[in-house]
């Protein structure tokens, strides 16, 4: 199957040079039409579809550049080629300031319709790779935002599950009595929860490599007051946190180990008949972060007396060797603090 012709407008005031490009060009694939002047050229352009147009700059009435200009004030301008005189290198220049796609200098005999063939299949060509740029970005533009509505979708349906185990637990743990049973199922809500919140951030933020720790935090703080407040035993837990961005994996691994050891302060920091206050403190300082999670309760000693099952401890530990961070727990007169110190790179 042969190859379309090229529609070329040539306008030009020379009827030789015209007749010329005419029959040489047309051997080679070129569908021609003639335009003696500015005023003919435009009006063809506007009447009919070309893939390339070639302008002479020395005619009546309009010259070339005006022409061009005139042109590409069309909605859909092909690519333009100017044609000006061997002397003629500053309009040259001109043009192609002016928005020419190209420029051929004349010259006589069949070196001249070489260089205009030349020109056009250049012009042509970058047409090609202009459009095929424009077409693969609007297919990136696409595909991302099919991504980002999937990834919207998958987001909205975690959280949405998350939310539901999570309510499950609770609801579980509320017809359970206050003992080990109960708080086991309060902690592993909480432990969801931590992963929860992070869900969150990535579905709000659309960051999905990193988490604001301080709006973190004081989220995290905020439910895990809810969860382990009671009427004759409120819980205050609060947050300070610098403003400092974790990747996502270590945002999740340390907000596990901030539930265990808040879980940890208000079952067993204060007694069960009154108040007290949790503090989380989130610091960074010589390319180490610090977490630190203190109350001003009775103390229990150290962390292998704490106790319990002895679950939370050993999440710490393990989350804690995730992350390469030394744990130090310490009474602190009255109360006690437990502290991590990791690399966050």
């Amino acid at each position: 199957m042969s190859e379309e012709p090229i529609r070329l407008l040539y306008i030009d005031d020379d009827p030789a040079l015209r007749r010329l490009v005419q029959r040489r060009l047309g051997t080679m694939g070129f569908d021609i039409t003639l335009a003696a002047d500015g005023h003919e050229g435009h009006a063809a352009a506007q009447a009919g579809e070309f893939d390339v147009v070639a302008v002479d700059h020395h005619m009546p009435g309009m010259d070339g550049l005006q022409t061009l200009e005139h042109l590409l004030a069309l909605p859909s301008c092909p690519p333009v080629v100017y044609v000006t005189g061997a002397d003629d290198g500053r309009l040259a220049a001109a043009a192609l300031r002016a928005g020419a796609d190209d420029y051929v200098v004349k010259t006589i005999g069949e070196d001249f319709i070489e260089l205009l063939r030349s020109a056009f299949s250049q012009s042509l060509e970058r047409v090609r790779l202009r459009r095929a740029k424009e077409q693969a970005e609007r297919d990136l533009i696409a595909s991302n935002e099919r991504l980002g509505a999937l990834l919207r979708e998958v987001n909205h349906r975690v959280a949405n599950n998350l939310q539901m185990t999570m309510s499950f637990i609770n609801m579980q743990a509320s017809v359970l009595p206050e003992g080990e049973a109960r708080n086991a199922l309060l902690a592993s809500q909480q432990r969801i929860g931590a992963i929860a919140h992070v869900n969150r951030h990535l579905y709000a933020t659309g960051n999905v490599e990193h988490v604001a720790m301080d709006e973190y935090l004081a989220n995290l703080a905020r439910d895990l007051a809810e969860t382990w407040t009671s009427p004759h035993a409120p819980r205050n837990v609060v947050s300070m946190s610098a403003a400092v961005e974790l990747q996502t994996d270590k945002a999740v691994t340390l907000g596990i180990v901030i539930c265990e050891l808040v879980a940890n302060a208000c079952k067993y920091a204060y007694g069960s008949d009154c108040g007290g206050d949790v503090r989380i403190v989130l610091s960074i300082g010589q390319n180490r972060i610090r977490l630190t999670v203190e109350d001003d309760g009775a103390g229990f000693g150290e962390m292998a007396e704490t106790k319990g099952t002895g679950l939370g401890q050993r999440l710490v530990k393990a989350m804690a060797r995730g992350l390469g961070a030394t744990i130090r727990s310490e009474m602190t007169n009255p109360g006690f603090k437990v502290s991590l110190e990791f690399d966050p790179r």
